[in-house]
């Protein structure tokens, strides 16, 4: 008797080896047969004229919090995706707690008030709190940079002494022993910009020595000579100098000024793996990204000691004007204040989907000035339009470049259904199979499913998913290769894709004919056998 049979598919293994016709059996949330398979089980599926994968791996998400605030968050799922790596671009939100930690959660949570009881303080009680929460997929969680710092210095911008820095290595250490599955910087950000390299590479030893992950959101895309060039170095010498995998966090040209360097990023990256340094990257398929109001558009030094402190130059006349001189410098470096557009303000929600250049002329006064009003009232999220189709499409080529789609776990329905999100939360994988495959023929279609399969699941040594066979767990997605799409637009992001039947996460369908189940089978990976 097995648990799930899915009979007459067209298996594409996540190997990037050529389909096969076959069926397959679980049980115990186990692939236990693969072949021409006879029997019972409890439920049976009839894949004819579909694909049958492993689930996708999507290795860069912001789901750290999404799952505490809705179990049954669905727009990941519902692509496909049956594990994702969160605590990505040096935030891991939910732990550790400590110091500045904890006013980080608690701006994250404003806007959830008393949806969540924060009752723990180090990542083995958050991890804990998802767990006893459920979740529709398998959740791995990387520890930020970002937060460990802020536990420690706050929004200081300077080096650590060596007492602070035995603290954040004795966070680190903790948080990856409690189950952090790797390490996270976002030096495009603060505080994480305010580090020096030198403080990144003695935190990336550490996490090297456990095996884990090093991932970053570099500290420049977007600058020519002196900034994506640099910035991409800069995360090849950490792993040069550690010995740690090295994941680049979504790859990208963004500006004007850098477009048509997709071809010379790929480039050093290839010739760093001839070193023997190993590095690859991940990607979305979408030529605009998404960030905060501040992420975006405000100066590193406008934010050292917090909120209030910002608040505090935005009164200074001095200091306030040269704000406005770099955030006029940020919209430039993007094309223009068109090019940002708000994508959730709670404050005034009919923001949402205005660009910055429209909110200026709203309330008569400059782009730059927009940005600061709003900053007085909330920290609003914002999407940036500043990449090409042709440097988005030569990224998608390389076989070292895995799909992942830089979002959260949202729904369409409760808690996590508020703004105009950019539509990769709901559309990455499907939209790669839909464009990248099927219309502009980038890759074969065995090619992009081990692009989210088994090359995600060997940057994170995940032993037994990513692929299908025997003894590995049943993440398994069932899909229509002629029909599969996107529907999220930028417009309208909130809408789930088309073409993918079925879900199997450790081999409970929580998408059957199309629609959700209702379970939440998924499982905290603590470690590479989970």
């Amino acid at each position: 008797m097995y648990d799930l049979l899915i009979q007459n598919g067209n298996i594409i293994d996540g190997t990037g080896n050529k389909a096969y016709f076959a069926d397959i059996a679980t049980a115990g949330g186990e692939i236990v047969a693969i072949g021409k398979l006879d029997g019972n089980a409890v439920t049976k599926v009839d894949a004819e004229g579909m694909v049958v994968s492993p689930g996708f791996i999507d290795l860069h998400t912001h789901s750290d919090l999404s799952f505490l605030l809705d179990p049954t968050a669905q727009s990941k799922v519902r692509q496909g995706v049956t594990l994702e790596l969160a605590g990505n671009c040096g935030g891991s939100y939910g732990a550790p707690l400590a110091g500045d930690g904890v006013k980080a959660l608690k701006s994250r949570l404003s806007e959830y008030p008393d949806k969540l009881d924060v009752n723990w303080n180090d990542f083995g009680g958050y991890l804990d709190a998802i767990q006893n929460a459920g979740t529709t997929v398998n959740l791995a969680v990387q520890v930020g940079h970002g937060t460990v710092r802020s536990c420690v210095l706050g929004m200081d911008s300077r080096p650590p002494d060596r007492d602070e820095m035995t603290k954040m290595k004795k966070l680190l250490s903790e948080s990856i022993e409690f189950g952090a599955m790797g390490f996270s910087t976002g030096l495009f950000y603060a505080p994480g910009s305010y580090a020096r390299l030198e403080e990144v590479i003695e935190l990336a030893s550490v996490v090297a020595s456990y095996g884990k992950i090093y991932s970053t959101h570099m500290r420049d895309e977007g600058t020519q000579n002196t900034g994506l060039m640099v910035a991409v170095s800069e995360a090849i010498e950490v792993g040069r100098r550690t010995d740690i995998r090295v994941e680049i966090s979504h790859v990208k040209c963004k500006g004007p000024a850098v477009w048509g360097m997709g071809k010379d990023v790929l480039e050093l990256m290839a010739r760093s793996r001839k070193e023997g340094i190993d590095v690859t990257g991940d990607q979305y398929p979408y030529t605009a990204s998404s960030t905060g109001l501040t992420g975006g558009l405000f100066p590193r030094w406008s934010l050292v000691g917090g909120r209030e402190a910002t608040l505090s130059r935005i009164s200074n006349n001095i200091e306030c004007a040269r704000m406005l001189g770099d955030i006029d410098g940020f919209y430039t470096e993007y094309g223009g204040s068109e090019k940002v557009v708000i994508a959730r303000y709670a404050p005034e929600p009919s923001y949402e989907g205005m660009s910055m250049f429209e909110i200026a002329n709203a309330r008569a006064c400059t782009p730059a000035q927009a940005a600061l009003e709003l900053y007085k009232e909330d920290d609003g999220q914002v999407i940036v339009h500043a990449m090409s189709e042709d440097d988005l499409d030569l990224i998608a080529s390389d076989p070292y470049i895995s799909v992942a789609s830089d979002g959260s776990s949202l729904s369409t329905e409760g808690v996590l259904s508020s703004g105009r999100p950019h539509p990769r939360n709901y559309g990455t994988y499907p939209r790669f199979l839909a464009e990248m495959v099927r219309e502009k023929k980038i890759v074969d279609l065995e090619e992009a499913i081990r692009r989210m399969t088994s090359l995600p699941a060997s940057r994170m040594k995940l032993s037994r998913r990513g692929r299908i066979a025997p003894g590995y767990f049943a993440d398994l997605v069932v899909f229509n290769p002629d029909t599969v799409k996107d529907t999220a637009t930028f417009e309208a992001p909130q809408n789930y894709p088309i073409g993918i039947a079925h879900v199997s996460v450790n081999g409970e369908l929580v998408i059957k004919d199309g629609e959700f189940t209702g379970k939440t089978p998924g499982r905290i990976v603590r470690d590479s056998s989970h």
